[in-house]
């Protein structure tokens, strides 16, 4: 028993279950398409950007659905967090922008609240390894 209570298998639990949970809230935007992404990347108007919504988009969905499989397998791991950690600042600034009050723009900096750290403690010892050779 004090074997698995370590924090190796603590970050492979919330990588496998907030992997899971971003691929899911990200597939319908990564399949979407264009017009779903274009929707998506209006965001980053609240940072002043206002050109290429539709590659912003993509990017964002990118970042979860992509991330989320990068969590779970550990690899290319604090770039898939950086990229999350970003996101969820942008979708926190249009909630908060869009008038949506604490229950709408919470959700998103707890959960980059929780990538940030993870950013910082890296994958774990239960991760796929790629050798650089």
């Amino acid at each position: 028993m004090q074997a698995l209570l370590n924090k190796d298998v603590g970050l492979f639990i919330i990588r496998i279950g907030l992997g899971i949970m971003f691929m899911l809230h990200g597939f319908p935007k990564i399949s979407g398409g264009v017009d779903t992404w274009e929707k998506i990347g209006m965001a980053m108007g609240n940072i002043g950007i206002h050109f290429m919504p539709a590659f912003w988009g993509f990017m964002a969905a990118l970042a979860e659905f992509g991330g989320g499989i990068c969590l779970i397998l550990g690899i290319l791991f604090r770039p898939a967090t950086a990229m999350m950690v970003f996101t969820m600042f942008i979708a926190a600034m249009m909630h908060y922008q869009n008038g949506d009050g604490f229950g709408g723009y919470s959700h998103a900096v707890e959960n980059g609240i929780v990538l940030l750290g993870l950013f910082f403690a890296g994958s774990g010892k239960y991760a796929i390894k790629i050798s650089r050779k």
